[in-house]
């Protein structure tokens, strides 16, 4: 949500080259030896890790971020998706052009990725778009993020605190557990995929009241419709598709990575850079998550990281569609069993490494250990933490799911019907932006 050669003081700010990929994919298995259960990773053996993890969470362990490294333990997907997979997948194509699906119900659309496809890709990134992760609908209450400049047994100074009442989405298409299923009939109305509301911000002061929402389209031409409610101006207004992939808001936060790789499948370019074991954070033991002491409380640590097999994918934006996008790519990593991605590095126009986010995540039955209503019959995988990192400016934007200051504490909501369609209208946002309630 690709490790370099030489000294990591050296990899940021400068230009890394695009082949340097495969050359990391190459080091894999003898960096793979060096990192066993029971290892505990730090700056100063770093090393272990090269071609192990992006270089965006290898800077963050330059930083001072540490993990502990344990075995590996699988994941498996929630029963009525991978039912939905099983009866449906089948009958999944891609368009024409190879850029659309064609014929998609419900559950993973691409089951079966074969390495020498030359659409792997493209597919990779629509069963990350339709991930077992949730499928229905979900309901983030309350969580916070803490803006800092990171650096090596640095002293906690937040520069920036955000706390929000709800990130919330509502697919209309691919539902497995909650009516109507599978399609919402809103669909066949609207064209619209999904929806996804984050509102109300509650802090900052000067921030409080503000909102997204944004619908995406199966229409592979339309753009998301997009608003922001800012209750300074009392009014709604309408963005622009590619300010969606640019930092904004919250820290070095955007839109299109608030939850993985999330902008518009038909406007970018993609390109298969092979698979191979790399580190990431699965199984977290923590939740809420632990600040991070070692490195100026830019990340959660001491956490637990595993060797999990990964896809690795280059997005390119189409600059016809995406004329104002900053990054010149993302390098998207796939975990081939929770279909989400545990990291992603951005960089920009003169191939220099710019952004990086960092997910952990968790796989159980219930989001936090005194869970009393979101408890499900299954586990199933919960994002527990999630890292937006500026990385030429050494600033890092840490969110906690749950947060670590706020009042609800089971937080997420998975498929349970905790929102409706009627929470993403834009009036509905200026409402709660205005009245200050948190809904």
């Amino acid at each position: 949500m690709m490790m370099s050669m030489m000294d990591s003081r050296i990899v940021k700010p400068f230009l890394v080259i695009a082949g340097l990929v495969f050359a990391l994919c190459a080091l894999g298995s003898a960096a793979h030896a060096q990192v066993k259960p029971g290892d505990f990773i730090n700056y100063e053996n770093e090393a272990k890790i090269r071609g192990l993890v992006s270089l965006g969470t290898f800077d963050a362990v330059n930083h001072g971020m540490t993990m502990k490294i344990v075995p590996t333990e699988r994941i498996d997907w929630p029963p009525p998706y991978k039912d939905a997979t099983e009866k449906y997948s089948a009958q999944v194509r891609l368009s024409s052009d190879h850029r659309t699906m064609v014929g998609y119900v419900a559950g993973q659309p691409f089951p079966l990725i074969d390495p020498n496809d030359p659409y792997a890709a493209i597919k990779i990134i629509w069963n990350e778009n339709f991930r077992p992760i949730n499928s229905d609908d979900y309901d983030l209450r309350f969580f916070d993020c803490e803006d800092v400049y990171v650096g090596r047994n640095k002293p906690v100074f937040v520069v920036n605190y955000t706390q929000v009442g709800h990130y919330a989405g509502y697919d209309e298409v691919g539902r497995t557990e909650v009516d109507p299923l599978p399609t919402d009939p809103d669909f066949k109305k609207t064209n619209r995929m999904w929806l996804f509301g984050l509102y109300p911000v509650l802090a900052p002061a000067e921030s409080r009241g503000n909102g997204i929402i944004r619908f995406r389209f199966a229409d592979p031409t339309r753009g998301d419709d997009e608003w922001t409610w800012e209750p300074g101006s009392r009014r709604l207004r309408r963005l622009n598709e590619a300010i969606l992939s640019n930092p904004s808001g919250l820290g070095a936060w955007n839109p299109d990575h608030y939850g993985g790789f999330n902008p518009k499948v038909q406007w970018f370019h993609y390109k298969y850079l092979g698979e191979k074991s790399m580190l990431a954070c699965a199984h977290a033991e923590h939740s809420p998550e632990i600040r991070c002491t070692t490195d100026g409380g830019g990340s959660a640590c001491p956490e637990v990281w595993e060797m999990r097999h990964m896809y690795i994918v280059e997005a390119t934006p189409d600059r016809t569609r995406l004329a104002g996008y900053l990054g010149s790519k993302d390098v998207v990593y796939m975990d081939s069993e929770m279909w989400f991605a545990p990291y992603i590095d951005v960089y920009d126009r003169a191939g220099s490494l710019f952004q990086g986010f960092i997910y952990w995540l968790a796989y159980r039955d219930r989001p936090v250990p005194d869970a009393r209503v979101a408890i499900y019959p299954f586990k199933r995988s919960f994002v527990v933490g999630a890292l937006a990192m500026d990385i030429q400016g050494n600033e890092h934007s840490m969110c906690y799911l749950p947060g670590r200051e706020t009042p609800e504490r089971e937080c997420w909501y998975i498929n349970m019907g905790a929102v409706e369609r009627s929470f993403f209208d834009p009036d509905a946002m200026a409402k709660a932006g205005t009245s200050g309630n948190t809904m």
